[in-house]
């Protein structure tokens, strides 16, 4: 890149409102319109099922403010990236944003993806499965339409996600509505018993929570974006403590309202959870509940993608990938070639995807690199005391977050290893023969920078500087 070359600065559009909007209405997405039957079918009873609800946004919450002290002390754009990069080196580093980039978020686009698609087809197909290839062709749609509204304008794609935000926590409440109507009626029959046949294991233990921890997925967005934010170091912490224990709480009532309306055999057999409860409760309504899921999903794939294009946008300008994704459009002052690059893979990725395994390969491979992340928190605790913290949390609360990460991370292995665990880590760990020889050693081919320049002309950007 040349050094003389003009700068621009990305601008810091998002308040407080946008800071709720973003780890909010990214966390209320599919998940909770998906995964409660995996839960309940992982756990195997009710009662469980509600515990790793709630334990799943209680690790949300404490990871999510070992992030904002993280977020606080190196106030740089792209989370376990970007801190795994001043705290433990450019190697490891490395790895995070080639699993990253090549699958771990374009399979978080693909999965919400997928799950938009199937809500938004299901009332054509009231008695029938949709068939696979309209489910993609939708989910592909979606994708392409955000990474649109995404590449025109950063206020517009915040809007949007403030209004979808607001229309998922209504369909949330609407749900919570008819459960407390069951539970003032006195329908608690399927709670009766209701935590026998739990399946006490380290693996039905794990995948549980891989399931659950997929709709808390989001928690860190706003590290993703710490340039964009007004005043970080208020905004990020105060921004977490409102988003997640609202979306906690709105997910454990809305579990137990699934629970109250539906019995367990039900819920799991469910292809899609609010549809059926939408069916018992609202009647010939009940379309209306996969309205509302198809809407939470695109809503969180907006999120999903504003965040997403940030992380390639942060790791180009740090010499980890190609130049080209660390400009900005010249007039609007988005990362558009970051956003286009992820749209790309993510298509890619969407070809041979599947729910349920994008799922549990994305929490196995998140959680490892969120592992390293936080223990880059503690070392800087232990030996950085000194550094300015605007914001920090007691040490019990990293160390707490770091051992669930290792459990998370060993639980399916050790328990019930599958080949596909080991696929996965070969995969992050082959970033290394990438690295070496075009990281380390540069060995770059000068075909590169001809493509760069075609590329900066044709998409009209520029090198992008931080916003510090």
């Amino acid at each position: 890149m040349d050094p003389k070359a003009p700068q621009l600065n990305l601008r810091r559009e998002v308040g407080l409102t946008g800071a709720v909007a973003l780890i909010a209405g990214t966390m209320i997405g599919s998940g909770i319109f998906m995964s409660p039957q995996y839960v309940l079918l992982a756990i195997g009873s009710p009662g469980a099922s509600l515990v790793v609800w709630a334990c799943c946004g209680l690790l949300a919450i404490l990871a999510s403010l070992s992030y904002a002290e993280l977020g606080t002390l190196i106030r740089e754009s792209g989370a376990e990236y970007i801190y795994i990069l001043r705290n433990t080196g450019p190697s490891v580093a490395f790895l995070l944003i080639f699993s990253s980039v090549m699958f771990v978020r374009p399979a978080g686009v693909v999965g919400i993806a997928l799950s938009f698609a199937r809500y938004a087809v299901a009332p054509f197909y009231a008695d029938c499965a949709p068939p696979e290839l309209v489910v993609k062709c939708v989910a592909a749609t979606a994708i392409l339409v955000l990474a649109s509204v995404n590449c025109l304008n950063v206020r517009f794609a915040m809007s949007v996600q403030v209004f979808f935000m607001v229309a998922k926590v209504f369909a949330l409440l609407v749900i919570v509505i008819g459960g407390v109507t069951r539970l003032i009626q006195g329908d608690v029959l399927n709670f009766e018993d209701s935590f026998a046949n739990t399946n006490v294991g380290i693996n039905p233990i794990g995948i549980a929570f891989y399931q659950g921890l997929w709709s808390y997925d989001g928690w860190n967005n706003l590290n993703y974006v710490t340039e964009e934010l007004k005043r970080p170091e208020v905004n990020l912490p105060r921004a977490v403590l409102i988003a997640i224990p609202m979306v906690t709480l709105l997910y454990v009532l809305v579990n137990v309202s699934y629970l109250l309306v539906m019995t367990p055999a039900e819920l799991m057999s469910s292809t899609a959870v609010a549809v059926t409860w939408g069916n018992k409760v609202l009647g010939s309504w009940g379309w209306i509940m996969s309205v509302a899921a198809a809407l939470s999903a695109f809503g969180s794939l907006n999120g999903t993608f504003f965040s997403g294009g940030r992380v390639c946008f942060v790791a180009a300008r740090e010499g980890h990938m190609p130049d080209i994704l660390a400009m900005a459009h010249v007039h609007r002052l988005t990362p558009s070639p970051a956003l286009i690059f992820t749209t790309v893979i993510s298509l890619l990725v969407l070809i041979p995807g599947d729910f349920q395994s994008i799922v549990n390969f994305f929490s196995f491979t998140a959680w490892f690199f969120y592992a390293i992340t936080i223990s880059g928190l503690l070392y800087l605790k232990i030996k950085k005391p000194e550094l300015p913290r605007p914001y920090t949390v007691p040490i019990i609360i990293p160390i707490l977050v770091l051992l669930a990460a290792i459990f998370l991370v060993l639980a399916p292995i050790i328990d019930n290893p599958q080949i596909e665990y080991l696929y996965v880590t070969l995969f992050i760990f082959s970033g290394i023969l990438v690295y070496i020889p075009v990281i380390h050693y540069k060995l770059c081919p000068g075909l590169l920078t001809r493509i760069t320049l075609f590329l900066q002309l044709f998409l009209e950007v520029a090198p992008a500087d931080k916003n510090l």
